[in-house]
Formats: structure tokens, C-alpha cells, sequence
């Protein structure tokens, strides 16, 4: 079991999967799930917000597929992980960990802009979960799961690629998971971030 690092007294620990979207970041979750103690709430921003997104979406007259872009970041994304803050900041107060589910793109690409987002959850202790894998295999991954809220990935996948990067660890702190076909399993990886987080 991967123990929570939080000390008594301390504010309890906010757990983050991210990951370019389709790389398994739900598969890791469900594994840090079990293997976390004690277990955090999970907070699933596609679980939380994916039909709302539809709607605003839909009210705006923009494509159902358009989930990544400066107009969605402005629009929906920016709401979504305000949002997700908001609520783990209130459930971490209450001394249960939190366990956050999203790509968190910008987020984890520049070391100041994770001190931000670490700030905005209500500080230390953040872990930080990232899921990788080849372009080769979330191509397959996306084409393979069928969602209609991908087509917009699809239309252009080399430029998701490479806004994405869902084969480059960020610069920042964190735990790699690889969900690559051929990659050890998930449930091992998971198993070693205990040992030291």
C-alpha cells in the first residue's frame, strides 16, 4: 500500500494524475485508488464537467469534438480547473487526500506555473503523477475508444501531438507511469511511487 505523505497536522495530500488526454491517466487513477491509504476522493475532470463542456459547447454553436485550443482553454478549461481547485482545496481542509484527474497541459509544463497551480490546491503536499506513452499508441487509443469528443484531436493529431507532448516528462517534480504497449503494467509502476513519495 502507498501511504499518504501528508504528516499530522499537515494539510492532507493532493494527489494529480496527469497527461496528454487518451494516454491512461483514468487506468492510473483507478490503480492509485487502490493502492493509496488512506484513499483520496477522486475529482474526474472528463466524470465531472465532459457533458457540461457539451453544452456550453453546443450554446456557443462550436463543434462537439473541440475539447483542446485557446477557445475552449478561455471558455471551459480555465472554469473546470478553477473549479477542481476550489473543491479540493475544501476537501483537503476537512483532512481527506484528493486525488485529481486531468491533462493538466500548461499546468505541468513550467516549473512556476505548477508553484501556481500547487498555491491554488492550498500548498504542499501536491504529488504529482505523470502518464506517458508513445504517439503511436494514444493515436491507436484515441481512434480505438470511439468518443466523439476526440474527433477534434483526430483531425489534426500531429498538432495535438506536439501541443500535448504525451511522450516528454515535465520539468517538474513527479512520478512517471508508462502506459506504452510493451510498458511494465500499471499496477507495478503505481506500487514503486510508494517507495518514494
Amino acid at each position: 500500500m502507498v501511504s499518504s505523505p501528508a504528516s499530522s497536522g499537515a494539510p492532507a495530500t493532493v494527489w494529480v494524475v496527469a497527461g496528454a488526454p487518451g494516454v491512461g491517466k483514468s487506468t492510473v487513477a483507478q490503480a492509485l485508488l487502490v493502492a493509496v491509504r488512506p484513499p483520496p476522493a477522486l475529482l474526474d475532470k472528463d466524470t465531472l464537467f465532459a457533458d457540461l463542456a457539451g453544452e456550453v459547447l453546443a450554446a456557443h454553436g462550436r463543434p462537439s469534438g473541440e475539447r483542446e485550443g485557446p477557445w475552449y482553454d478561455e471558455h471551459v478549461k480555465r472554469h473546470e480547473y478553477t473549479a477542481l481547485a476550489r473543491a479540493a482545496r475544501e476537501i483537503r481542509g476537512s483532512g481527506c487526500p484528493v486525488l485529481l484527474v486531468a491533462p493538466f497541459t500548461e499546468q505541468i509544463r513550467a516549473p512556476d506555473r505548477w508553484r501556481q497551480w500547487v498555491d491554488r490546491l492550498g500548498g504542499q503536499p501536491v504529488v504529482l503523477v505523470w502518464v506517458g506513452c508513445d504517439p503511436g499508441t494514444l493515436h491507436a487509443r484515441l481512434i480505438g475508444r470511439g468518443r466523439s469528443r476526440d474527433s477534434g484531436k483526430l483531425d489534426d493529431f500531429d498538432a495535438f501531438a506536439r501541443r500535448t507532448r504525451p511522450d516528454t516528462p515535465p520539468p517538474v517534480r513527479h512520478h512517471a507511469v508508462w502506459t506504452s504497449v510493451g510498458a511494465e503494467p500499471v499496477g507495478s509502476q503505481v506500487v514503486r511511487i510508494g517507495t518514494s513519495a
